[in-house]
């Protein structure tokens, strides 16, 4: 698994594809179905996923798992959502920890993760070091 986060429009996409060479079979994470996650190349808008999961009160824990189990070498490229004002709307506050959680298990399991600022990557976790 390959994750790549950053702030919103900061060319996280673009990274992903130019790095891993993923030019095909990207999902959305805006409007996919649970299938697609565990067949697709990539995941952009990883984050909006994640906000149907927690909407429909899914298990994210045993979501993790079966993501590594059925689908080791996505790519997957999300918004880091965890930094600024802590949202008054419970839901809000749920989806963000959600997403803090989650990110922090599929980091952990990837062999690479990227963070991208202004369209430059930063290998934060395995590669050879260069961006």
């Amino acid at each position: 698994m390959k994750m790549v986060i950053g702030g919103a429009f900061q060319g996280k996409h673009s990274y992903a594809e130019r790095t891993f060479g993923i030019t095909e079979g990207w999902a959305d994470g805006m409007n996919c179905s649970l299938e697609d996650i565990f067949t697709c190349s990539g995941m952009k808008h990883f984050h909006e996923y994640v906000k149907l999961l927690v909407r429909e009160k899914k298990d994210y824990q045993e979501f993790v798992k079966e993501l590594f189990r059925r689908n080791p070498e996505i790519c997957i490229v999300c918004n880091e959502i965890g930094y600024g004002v802590v949202p008054m709307d419970k839901f809000d506050r749920e989806y963000r920890e959600a997403v803090g959680r989650i990110c922090e298990q599929l980091a952990s399991g990837s062999d690479q993760v990227h963070r991208v600022m202004c369209g430059i990557g930063t290998v934060i976790k395995g590669g050879d070091g260069r961006c």
